[in-house]
């Protein structure tokens, strides 16, 4: 058998160096006289421990990690092609707890195969779910999708089905499917690591859901700063289209469906669902007001369905396996499982999926280590640089749609951020109303004006004027129930929660005057 070495390429692992260590393993075969083969995967998403090395052996993929260049003549000396012990030893890769304690379902290749490789997805059964819908009635693949309880995964938490079978029942000629990879909040990173680890299972989640709408036109709409992102998925389209899943026969069922990769220019806003639609159409990222919804009149006034990668992406299982097996994980109204990605102040960043249910505590404590510094954890926010701030008083909440809802916060993206006990939440509130103020499309007023106004008052609170917390208060619900979309609509979440649950941090000016 030949030693195959496994060296990730996902853009977490380059950043640390993983094309120096590949360029050394090469090196050192060469200098042995080893015959041996390098397959460069996504990452598993154990951002602590990248690059994350594996070799494959009689005992399975072992792992070694964080390897640096200068580690690799030590590895090869200790009997790294055998997977024997070496101070990075991590032992079977799928036996380390971060990995064990997963359900991965929509990341169950990812950091395992070759992300461009036909052949290793169908090793791995990635075609199962789109060869299973080739067979079937459009409306039994809503019925199914429907079924399996997959809510939006981008933050919305919108239920698929009831949007596909939306773009079903449309009337139009001609429907699309847009794929909405503009993955802007801060700490995420699952779509990025979906489309560099594994792009197929996203175009055939984009195929399923063409097959179950009538749609014949696809895009994908990914950010500018994803580099490494857009190669991987311009290559498995073209890879994909001449394989003949994607063009006019998918995988020979007489149906026509082909994708489109358009890159944004980086403006937050575009993440919402209709300036996406406006820029793809060649205009400026500025939000539509609704009624009409995308599904009855969207990407050029036609039918169009536009899920997150992550939704798309867990359409293949749940065909594959069926409604009910995805159904089983989670809890009340959320289903299957959510890819947490723990980022921040925190001894274990990476990806971690995970049925819904866990607690926030769990999440933070148990899964991330706690903070990275060693202080108390203070806050942790939770969806993006608009999720809302949680205290430790909070981590009982299950992660689950509802329950954040209930506590005044939302799950988003499932970005989770950790902040230990030195962050200031006066200056993130102040952040939060900067964010919106830079990023608003300017469409609306609440959010326009409304965070500018945020930004000036958050400065008179911390000048001393702290009865201009009421202020804060009445302009945040203004923006809450004014606003266009969810950029204005949601920053008052991180401010309200800051001054909710901090408010210490608000009053120090007071305070300090007290103690003079």
């Amino acid at each position: 058998m030949i030693p195959t070495v496994y060296i990730p390429r996902d853009s977490a692992a380059l950043a640390v160096g993983a094309d120096r260590v590949a360029d050394a393993v090469r090196a050192e075969l060469d200098r042995r006289g080893i015959e041996a083969r390098i397959v460069r995967t996504g990452s598993r998403g154990l951002h602590w421990l990248e690059p994350m090395v594996e070799v494959l052996t009689e005992r399975g993929r072992c792992a070694y990690g964080p390897v640096t260049p200068a580690d690799v003549r030590s590895l090869f000396d200790s009997g790294l092609l055998t997977g024997s012990q070496h101070r990075l030893w991590l032992g079977r890769a799928d036996d380390i707890a971060f990995l064990k304690r997963q359900s991965r379902l929509t990341f169950a290749r990812c950091g395992i195969v070759d992300p461009l490789s036909l052949d290793d997805y169908r090793m791995h059964g990635g075609p199962a779910g789109l060869a299973k819908a080739a067979t079937m009635e459009p409306a039994e693949i809503v019925k199914s999708v429907t079924d399996s309880g997959l809510r939006g995964r981008g933050g919305a938490g919108f239920p698929t089905g009831i949007k596909w079978k939306t773009v079903l029942d449309a009337p139009g000629a001609r429907k699309h499917i847009v794929c909405n990879a503009d993955e802007g909040d801060s700490g995420t990173f699952a779509d990025r690591m979906i489309m560099e680890g594994d792009p197929f299972v996203l175009i055939d989640g984009m195929a399923i859901s063409a097959l179950a709408t009538g749609a014949t036109h696809g895009w994908i709409y990914l950010r500018s700063e994803y580099p490494h992102a857009i190669a991987t998925m311009s290559a498995a389209i073209e890879t994909a289209r001449a394989a003949g899943v994607l063009g006019p026969s998918i995988l020979g069922s007489g149906k026509a469906f082909d994708i489109e990769l358009r890159v944004g220019a980086g403006a937050y806003v575009c993440g919402e669902e209709t300036a996406l639609l406006e820029s793809l159409e060649g205009k400026r990222g500025v939000v539509r007001a609704k009624p009409p919804l995308p599904a009855h009149k969207g990407l050029f006034g036609e039918p169009t369905v536009i899920n997150n990668v992550i939704s798309l992406a867990s359409v293949p299982v749940i065909l594959d396996k069926g409604a009910g097996f995805y159904r089983d994980f989670g809890m009340g109204r959320s289903r299957g499982t959510i890819p947490i990605q723990l980022a921040g102040n925190v001894k274990y960043p990476g990806l971690f999926e995970a049925a819904f249910g866990m607690t926030l505590g769990e999440i933070v404590d148990a899964i991330g280590g706690g903070t990275a510094s060693g202080r108390p954890v203070k806050a942790v926010q939770v969806g993006g640089p608009l999720g809302a701030y949680f205290p430790r008083a909070l981590f009982d909440t299950p992660f689950d749609y509802e329950a954040f809802g209930a506590k005044d916060g939302l799950i988003g993206h499932a970005g989770i951020t950790v902040f230990d006990d030195t962050a200031d939440m006066l200056a993130q509130a102040r952040f939060a109303f900067e964010f919106c103020a830079i990023e608003s499309c300017g469409k609306c007023t609440p959010c326009r004006i409304g965070s500018t106004r945020g930004v000036e008052t958050i400065d008179r609170i911390a000048a001393g004027d702290v009865s201009a917390t009421a202020l804060v208060a009445d302009l945040c619900n203004t923006m809450k129930y004014g606003s266009l979309c969810a950029l204005g609509g949601f920053t008052p979440y991180p401010v309200m929660s800051a001054l909710t649950h901090f408010p210490e941090d608000f009053n120090r000016p007071r305070l300090a005057e007290a103690a003079e």
